[in-house]
């Protein structure tokens, strides 16, 4: 499963929003993050019964997830969810104080 998600922000902003992301998804899933490098995080854990395991890469305008795909029935729901917090947590209008932690 991969997602390509452009963003406007520079990349070190795109990266501290994605550091308030990961306090998210640990906090309200148990989803592990951990940042293997600058532009590069691992993602470990579930959501719901869907697995997430994938790597996000982010630089050049692009936050990219490559992840295991959970099957037909969880595909499209897994890519949705993602997307949709890489939208809220990218969103230049929303500052970071604005998102949600857990």
């Amino acid at each position: 499963m991969e997602i390509d998600f452009p963003y406007s922000l520079s990349d070190q902003d795109a990266k501290s929003r994605l550091d308030i992301l990961g306090q998210y998804l640990a906090n309200k899933h148990g989803i592990k993050v951990s940042w293997l490098d600058p532009n590069r995080a691992k993602f470990t854990g579930k959501y719901l019964v869907v697995k997430i395991d994938g790597e996000l890469t982010l630089g050049n305008g692009h936050a990219r997830f490559k992840g295991e795909d959970p099957g037909f029935l969880w595909r499209n729901r897994a890519k949705d969810y993602i997307q949709g917090k890489l939208e809220k947590y990218l969103d230049p209008k929303a500052t970071p104080a604005d998102l949600p932690t857990g």
